[in-house]
């Protein structure tokens, strides 16, 4: 563990990101955005009006981010530089993952409730079409070279995208894979990476849709990510662990370590820059009195929300 930056707040968090033309980190957590120096952690200021917000994308040729607002059933388009909210559009219900994908130029956005994936125009700010799914959409990814890949959940299989003509081309299941969360893509060795709920990562054919290989994580992972620098890719286990994951020389993938996190450290983001790996976190209670009969799971501790920084 290299640092820890504390981030106000108490509601819960979702994914976070980096926006590519600054030092600033973006955390979806709860009703806000915040927004922090990925260097040192301070606070650069707060994006509201985002209720149920789930993630971030940025498109830097267009100087435009675009939030998913789980709750309020829209996307927030804003501006990259001064934050400044320019526009929100509907898409599906509970919209959760959101990507910008360069071969398109459109932003994705995957809706948990109405099991398809809105495609916006991110020149025009508005919704081209949403495609069904067949199923709850999680994490997508792009190859970079005409296809996105899309874990979904409900139904334990990867769905593709051609993302020229907007159609689904193929879902291919995932084995012994079951409820995929997090998903990463090696675009050149075309492998696709899908962490599991029950405690395993699949290794899968991006050309073929074979799944190859599965490995072990631990429980709760939300989050994979793959380092083009180290080549490595990471898992993050809500459990309390970091799996890191490498490549041998005949092409097979071993677990290479499992780095000690915080327990519900679920999420991560890398940064392609310095090879940081970026996780936010809260401290966990057992609530008491009369408010332990209204939950029945742990509630976060006021004031422990936080981001981890590690080096591997």
């Amino acid at each position: 563990m290299l640092q820890s930056f504390p981030v106000a707040g108490n509601e819960k968090w979702d994914y976070l990101a980096i926006n590519p033309t600054t030092n600033n980190l973006y955390i979806a957590h709860g009703s806000q955005v915040n927004i922090i120096n990925k260097v040192n952690g301070d606070s650069v200021g707060v994006l509201n009006n985002t209720s149920g917000v789930h993630g971030v994308a940025f498109v830097p040729a267009l100087n435009k981010g675009f939030m998913s607002n789980g709750k309020l059933n829209t996307v927030t388009v804003f501006d990259m530089q001064t934050n400044v909210e320019i526009v929100q559009i509907p898409v599906g219900q509970n919209p959760d993952a959101i990507m910008y994908e360069p071969v398109s130029g459109y932003v994705f956005v995957g809706n948990g409730k109405s099991a398809n994936i809105s495609v916006i125009d991110p020149k025009e700010n508005k919704l081209l079409k949403s495609i069904d799914l067949g199923g709850k959409p999680e994490t997508a990814v792009s190859d970079n070279a005409g296809k996105l890949y899309v874990n979904i959940e409900d139904k334990s299989e990867i769905v593709v995208l051609d993302v020229k003509s907007l159609a689904v081309e193929a879902h291919w299941p995932l084995g012994a894979g079951k409820e995929p969360s997090g998903l990463a893509i090696d675009p050149k060795q075309m492998k696709l990476f899908a962490g599991c709920d029950n405690e395993k990562l699949i290794v899968m054919d991006a050309k073929t849709g074979k799944a190859e290989q599965e490995l072990p994580i631990e429980e709760e992972c939300d989050g994979v990510a793959f380092d083009p620098v180290s080549q490595h890719i990471f898992s993050a286990n809500g459990e309390g662990t970091l799996t890191v994951i490498a490549r041998n020389a005949n092409g097979k993938y071993y677990v290479a370590q499992n780095v000690k996190t915080r327990k519900g450290a679920r999420t991560l983001t890398v940064d392609p820059t310095t090879n940081k790996i970026y996780l936010p976190v809260a401290d966990s209670e057992s609530p008491a009195g009369e408010n332990a009969q209204k939950h029945t799971k742990p509630v976060f501790k006021p004031g422990s929300f936080r981001v981890l920084v590690v080096g591997i």
